[in-house]
């Protein structure tokens, strides 16, 4: 039988390793959210669906959609539409980054 002082022990030596595992989401995660007057939005267009949610988030009207060429032959969609960041009234203010389904926004440095 494992004694009650091992028992703590092993916990403890778990905690540690899940408290790491956390902060280390946690910093890439932030990463990603950098915001405010230094930063600012950029479309992945790869990841970019068109769902038009980050429109519909952006305060400030800096996105837009617009109509990209196909990117392959073998899909058969009537309109290939990727979000498109103005960059000058773009805020920074981080909001289309949180709404986007597929991680296709993200800050950078202006």
């Amino acid at each position: 039988m494992t004694e009650i002082p091992d028992l703590l022990e092993r916990r403890a030596a778990e905690q540690s390793r899940i408290r790491m595992q956390l902060n280390s989401m946690r910093a890439e995660e932030e990463s990603k959210l950098k915001g405010g007057p230094e930063a600012g939005a950029w479309v992945k267009e790869e990841q970019c669906i068109g769902c038009d949610q980050c429109t519909i988030v952006c305060d400030d009207d800096a996105i837009e959609l617009y109509d990209a060429p196909m990117s392959s032959p073998i899909m058969n969609v009537d309109v290939n539409r990727k979000a498109k960041i103005l960059r000058d009234p773009c805020t920074g203010c981080r909001l289309c980054v949180l709404a986007c389904p597929t991680d296709a926004i993200i800050m950078i440095d202006r």
